[in-house]
């Protein structure tokens, strides 16, 4: 009896690889051994069948029962692919100097699935890997503070920011909250951004204007949002010695204690302002016959403000935009409607800014009503820079890139520890979801996919483990070719932003 391999092509474009058995002119058997997509694969298949026809295998089914059980078993599948992916991501942005391969895992496991600590293992073993036991876990946690990982994790980000992306920092804060009865020094009830009333952390984040993170410090619960941008910023400004940056904030970043801070830094800066009432100049505009607001339209004035006790004059520019003011009336609307429905009885008693109470009397604040209708769509931004006002503003709408991180680290990401009861747990929490950060960052801009399409594209490319006559053979899989552009984005990118 003689053999040989036959390979055809298929009609989905592959390439068929079998083990034809002949006796003289006819044909004893046929064992296909499978169909390749790629080179790789091909060559696996045909060493595959060189084992098939290899003399003295004994029997021609590959499934059959032998002495030694069957010629070819499944010994094990893993997810490859991605794994590789983001470790080449993990290495690329310079994580693997840190020497520490447990970080690495649970790390690049927080992206993939973010969980409690225990069930990282599950990921782990789910992705076809070896996990490292939950002591192990614990151990590589206390290393993080111990040997302050999260510091030479901030370093190694701002060497991958590009020069062109550090010269607009972006700065904003949220808030983690946590399931528990009682405070303590630092879990704390404050103001927070998910409207709990538990105990919670407040969190200070930097990121370049893309989005990439670059300093990440957490802080107790109730401290106020306006003493924290100055801590960081000086960390900031302490490690890098960078100076010539424009940070930009939100309004509730605004007090003339930072903006004295952010010039001692020698930064510039644009900061979001609130309006108690219309500005005098828009106010004055708005006097003569026949004016009106125009989308865009822009007024570029200087104000007085308070720093240190004194009044200090600074620039302030305000615009005006038609979709804001549609959004501000309805806001305006639906409050309004509020108030009259407490005054009315229908609907239960609570704080509402246009209901004013005297006594035990009840009214509307029509005054209030219509100052807040009259500063519809106006946004200002407060600054040092000697820039056109326009610039200023698009500066300032770049703020959504720090939103964006907070939301991803917040949900997919899933940063709020609850699990966690030490400070210092909780802060080796924070740092591997800050590294996580960097990297779903980093994937997302190279390759323009959100990480979780990334990961639901490449998770599923499960490559094998087979043992063919005692021999262990790897299987690779196939790669569509979407999914190659994305591996190939990913290995071609550059560091920074």
């Amino acid at each position: 009896m003689s053999a040989f391999i036959k390979r055809y092509a298929s009609k989905n474009g592959g390439t068929v690889v079998q083990v034809v058995f002949k006796r003289g002119r006819r044909v004893e058997r046929t064992v296909h051994i499978g169909t390749a997509h790629t080179q790789e694969h091909l060559e696996a298949l045909l060493a595959l069948a060189a084992d098939t026809i290899h003399e003295g295998q004994g029997t021609l089914d590959l499934f059959e029962e032998g002495p030694a059980g069957p010629a070819l078993t499944l010994e094990n599948t893993y997810s490859g692919v991605l794994w590789d992916s983001l470790c080449h991501v993990f290495d690329r942005l310079g994580f693997h100097s840190m020497g520490d391969d447990v970080f690495r895992q649970l790390v690049l496991a927080r992206v993939i699935e973010p969980v409690s600590k225990l069930d990282t293992i599950r990921v782990l073993s789910g992705l076809g890997l070896k996990a490292p036991s939950y002591s192990r876990i614990n151990r590589t946690l206390e290393k993080v503070v111990r040997k302050g990982y999260r510091d030479v994790l901030s370093e190694i980000c701002f060497k991958n920011a590009s020069p062109a992306s550090l010269s607009l920092v972006l700065y904003d804060v949220t808030t983690l909250y946590f399931e528990i009865q009682k405070e303590d020094e630092y879990r704390k009830p404050g103001l927070s951004k998910e409207r709990r009333l538990e105990p919670q952390i407040t969190l200070g984040l930097l990121v370049d204007r893309n989005g990439f993170p670059l300093e990440l410090r957490s802080f107790e619960g109730n401290r106020a949002e306006t003493k924290t941008i100055a801590p960081v910023l000086r960390s900031f400004s302490e490690r890098h010695g960078l100076g010539d940056i424009t940070v930009v904030a939100d309004a509730a970043m605004l007090s003339g204690g930072n903006l004295t801070a952010l010039e001692e830094l020698g930064y510039r800066y644009i900061v979001g302002s609130r309006l108690a009432k219309t500005p005098y100049e828009i106010a004055e505009y708005l006097e003569e016959p026949g004016a009106a607001l125009t989308d865009g339209q822009v007024f570029d004035t200087i104000l007085p403000v308070t720093i240190a006790g004194a009044r200090q004059p600074r620039r302030v520019v305000y615009q005006y935009r038609a979709k804001r003011a549609r959004m501000d009336l309805s806001n305006i609307d639906k409050t309004l409607a509020k108030a009259q429905r407490i005054m009315d009885g229908t609907a239960e008693f609570k704080r509402n800014r246009f209901l004013k109470i005297t006594g035990a009397r009840r009214e509307i604040n029509h005054a209030l009503v219509e100052e807040a209708r009259r500063k519809a769509g106006i946004k200002g931004y407060v600054t040092n820079l000697d820039i056109c006002a326009h610039e200023v503003i698009g500066a300032y709408h770049q703020l959504f890139e720090v939103e964006r991180s907070f939301r991803m680290a917040k949900s997919d990401l899933k940063a709020r520890p609850v699990f966690h009861h030490k400070r210092e747990s909780i802060e080796a929490h924070l740092t591997i979801v800050f590294a996580a950060l960097a990297i779903a960052r980093y994937t997302e801009y190279v390759t323009g996919l959100s990480i979780r399409k990334l990961i639901n594209t490449l998770k599923p490319l499960r490559t094998g483990v087979l043992r063919v006559n005692g021999k262990r053979r790897i299987v690779e899989p196939y790669v569509p070719p979407e999914a190659q552009l994305l591996i190939d984005a990913l290995h071609a990118g550059r560091c920074g932003s």
